[in-house]
């Protein structure tokens, strides 16, 4: 017991220390987040923070003073990217039951947090930060009212440990309108929802009940479910609706707007670049699903989902890429490529790197402290060889939290090392 607890004390004493160590990032392509690049730059990280970012070619500095300098020349600089409405941290075989810790039985559990389920010692976080990835918003699933999410670092030594935001919001999965019929291999006819209007004064319901209570000041009987309901009407979380199409997103935005609820956000959204002006209007904002998919409708152009980006970002309306969907933990380090598809279709670089970083930051409300390269914030910074949105370019040479520099080992590239050195394979 005794030399446990002396691990943990040396352990901790170290990163103290890393987190404190002043460091020179030299001579790399710095993109910001923010849509500016500096093409030759110096960052400068001190105690954890972002201390100096300056083009290199017109700032003299001494760098005598710093304890590390890292010479970057032809590398590429990125801020951490983010990865919103994830099950990451709550799955890790999809097809072992006992590993899904996502959902809870029952409807409405407004009540219960993801946050305390997190494991940072999943073996998926591991190959995601190897990718860049260095927050998710983990986040529950099932039911009418999921729970609320939290915002974590893909790194730390547990979830107290990698906490950035906690209870960011409550997760809501509005009636669908619309009931979907087979799968995408094999689509049937879609037909209306008969229980739709049942499900929406269900919904109402609760929330008028929530609502009353949240307005009491001294309940005579403490509800879970209506105390985690408070921070949506008070407006100090974010109310995500999962909802795709135009018709319910438009029902809604006036559900939301009906109960004052300062912050909502459209996550999935299919449909949403049908009504931008309402969005716009109303500042409400959309996590856009996953780009690598099909539309729904049989007559809809085929790349359809690959151009919603670029229709929301010509109307202004501010959106971040989100990847739910078939084993969306494992697949969360590719949320960089789903940007770079984004360019493909419309969206500049910087543009679609903000929609993985410093948009998805705002998002969230954690833009104070990551989602770009700047002074004050938080050093959680990334490197690659090449492009980040570029799947034949990538290669992540480098990784900071908090100024702490990570491993970016994973089983994959062990494997990966262990096979290529038996049969001589060389890169």
């Amino acid at each position: 017991m005794k030399q446990l607890l002396l691990l943990l004390i040396v352990l901790s004493i170290h990163t103290i220390a890393q987190n404190k160590k002043h460091i020179l990032l030299m001579n790399g392509v710095a993109h910001i987040g923010n849509g500016e690049v500096l093409e030759n730059s110096y960052i400068a990280i001190n105690n954890g923070k972002i201390e100096l970012v300056a083009d290199a070619r017109l700032t003299k500095i001494d760098i005598s003073k710093f304890d590390t300098t890292i010479n970057l020349f032809g590398k590429h600089i990125y801020p951490g990217l983010i990865a919103p409405n994830c099950i990451i941290g709550l799955q890790e075989a999809e097809a072992v039951r006992a590993t899904n810790d996502y959902a809870e039985v029952g409807e409405f559990n407004p009540h219960i947090r993801s946050l305390i389920a997190y494991n940072t010692d999943s073996k998926i976080l591991e190959t995601v930060k190897a990718n860049g990835v260095l927050y998710v918003q983990s986040t529950p699933r099932n039911g009418v009212l999921s729970g609320a999410s939290s915002v974590l670092a893909t790194d730390g030594w547990n979830w107290e440990d990698a906490v950035i935001k906690v209870d960011d919001g409550i997760h809501l999965n509005f009636p669908i309108s619309i009931q979907k019929n087979g799968w995408w291999a094999e689509p049937l006819p879609s037909d209306k929802n008969n229980k739709y209007t049942e499900e929406l004064k269900s919904l109402k319901t609760f929330f008028e009940n929530s609502l009353a209570y949240s307005n009491t000041a001294s309940p005579i009987e403490s509800n879970l479910r209506y105390e985690a309901m408070k921070g949506i009407f008070n407006g100090s979380k974010t109310l995500y609706i999962h909802t795709d199409y135009v018709k319910d997103i438009i029902t809604a935005v006036n559900f939301s707007k009906q109960f004052n609820i300062a912050k909502t956000v459209i996550v999935g959204g299919k449909d949403s670049y049908k009504v931008t002006t309402l969005l716009r209007q109303n500042h409400i904002a959309v996590m856009l699903n996953r780009l690598h998919d099909l539309p729904d409708l049989p007559e809809a152009e085929t790349d359809l989902i690959y151009k919603l980006p670029y229709l929301l970002q010509k109307d202004s309306v501010l959106f971040c890429l989100q990847n739910q969907g078939d084993m969306e933990a494992m697949n969360a380090r590719n949320i960089a490529f789903l940007a770079g598809t984004a360019v493909t279709y419309g969206l500049t670089k910087e543009q679609a790197l903000q929609s993985i970083t410093l948009n998805s930051a705002k998002i969230l409300g954690i833009d104070k402290l990551v989602g770009s390269i700047e002074v004050g914030k938080i050093a959680s910074i990334i490197v690659s060889d090449g492009d980040v949105l570029d799947m034949k370019t990538n290669n992540i040479i480098l990784a900071y939290i908090n100024g702490r520099q990570l491993k970016l080992s994973n089983f994959q590239n062990d494997l990966y090392k262990k096979y290529s050195d038996k049969f001589g394979i060389k890169e």
